[in-house]
């Protein structure tokens, strides 16, 4: 994505990724919506949003890139009436996933009119028989109250399964509409699905809807869970800072989800200004000399009126300093090994060999976060995300995933949303302000006095 966003007019110019979206047919049946706010099918919301590279790409011919805008359409591929749609939630649970189904089903049988709405139990197993799953029937009824607990009533699995047994599942249900909430990995699921599909000269719709509490999915500003997890980071992050200032020093160390990406780490730290080091896997550190973090955490708490510190990992920060490897999960991620236990590990060590009395207090409430209900904007994003998924599928949009961009709600091209991970600029706003608020630099690299 950074690649693309600084490119230059020739490099844009040469660019054979495609932000257009397939259409599964010519739209022909009424949407029976009536009168809302239509999208308008010439419209595109551009990459950019400053105006200078705009007029540069225009002055040279270069048609900006842009995304074709989700929202509802006054023509329909899918007839509602013959409409079957399918609900599969993969990879692990994320605050806002039952808000996401609610509204999915809310949208397609109250503003569409569709009466056939399976939800997949267990993520892609339930489209392979082989593991015995039935689909459960979804109706406004049942999910009515789901949004005020976590998790998925349909639950979850990681790992896919294989794409022709999915898509004659697909067949026997006769579904034509397939939603898939998850991250890069259910999305590049979804897109093999696509292409079985394509084999068979079928007309399924598969629309994503981006999970990923990470917030590492490409081209999309935010992703649903993210807020929410800033939000319940902050219990935490005041509790080893109360830990820390309770004896001289002290150390609260936090780790928080961010696998490849620190979004929620950095942002947690911003929500709660009581961090001293804040790190990310995007910024590298070494542990020892002069400049490593353990000099640098010796230097905070020897500090005049300091004598405390509060350390915010995101978990796959560190992970060079760390030997072996860990493996894989079902979906094919690397698996990471414990920075936490590692630094609070290290941390004691270093701090005793230069006989300087301390403690390390060590929390990590990880699946507490990611296993609670949506918060407040964070549950309303997810309507609007499922509302979308629903409005492009029933357009017969395929492989394609509902993102927000410059406050627009946009069809990304699933090659297009999972050909990279989305990760912090080091650059960019958001670490210069972690920078600016933990004045972690101050310690690592002081100035000569």
């Amino acid at each position: 994505m950074y690649r693309l966003l600084n490119a230059s007019v020739e490099e844009i110019a040469n660019n054979n990724d495609s932000f257009e979206v397939t259409h599964l047919g010519e739209q022909t049946v009424d949407s029976p919506l009536g009168e809302v706010a239509y999208a308008d099918e010439k419209e595109r919301i551009s990459l950019f949003s400053d105006v200078r590279k705009i007029s540069s790409l225009i002055k040279a011919g270069v048609e900006p890139p842009a995304f074709v805008p989700a929202g509802p359409r006054q023509k329909l591929y899918h007839d509602p009436a013959w409409t079957r749609v399918g609900i599969v939630t993969c990879g692990g649970i994320c605050p806002g996933l039952n808000d996401v189904i609610k509204a999915l089903v809310n949208t397609l049988w109250c503003n569409y009119g569709v009466r056939t709405i399976f939800g997949i139990p267990y993520g892609f197993r339930g489209l392979n028989p082989k593991f015995g799953y039935e689909p459960i029937m979804l109706t406004p009824e049942i999910v009515d109250s789901i949004h005020e607990t976590g998790g998925s009533i349909l639950g979850s699995s990681r790992g896919q399964q294989p794409e022709d047994i999915m898509v004659r599942a697909l067949e026997r249900h006769n579904i034509n509409v397939l939603i898939t909430i998850g991250g890069d990995g259910t999305q590049r699921c979804a897109h093999d699905i696509v292409k079985e599909v394509n084999r068979r000269n079928l007309r399924i719709s598969v629309v994503g809807v981006p999970k990923t509490i990470d917030n590492d999915l490409n081209f999309m500003e935010r992703t649903f869970g993210y807020e929410t997890a800033i939000y319940h980071a902050a219990p935490a992050i005041g509790c080893a800072h109360n830990e820390a200032k309770g004896a001289r020093n002290g150390i609260g160390l936090v780790r928080l989800m961010g696998r490849d990406s620190g979004f929620i780490a950095a942002s947690a730290t911003l929500a709660n200004s009581v961090v001293n080091f804040c790190l990310v896997p995007e910024v590298k550190f070494e542990m020892e000399g002069e400049h490593g973090l353990l000099a640098a955490l010796e230097r905070r708490l020897l500090a005049k009126g300091k004598h405390h510190a509060v350390v915010v990992v995101a978990e796959g920060a560190g992970q060079d300093l760390l030997e072996g490897e860990a493996g894989k999960d079902a979906s094919g991620n690397q698996l990471h090994k414990d920075i936490g236990l590692y630094l609070k590990d290290r941390f004691t060590q270093y701090l005793a060999a230069r006989n300087i009395d301390h403690t390390v207090k060590y929390f990590d409430p990880s699946y507490m976060i990611r296993s609670v209900p949506a918060q407040g904007t964070d549950a309303v994003f997810c309507l609007h995300l499922a509302q979308n998924a629903i409005h492009v599928a029933m357009a017969g949009m395929t492989d394609v995933v509902v993102g927000d961009w410059h406050n627009h709600f946009v069809a990304v091209p699933i090659p297009l949303a999972v050909r990279d991970r989305r990760k912090i600029n080091p650059r960019d706003q958001l670490w210069q302000s972690v920078l600016m608020v933990t004045r972690q630099e101050e310690y690592f690299h002081p100035k000569a006095e």
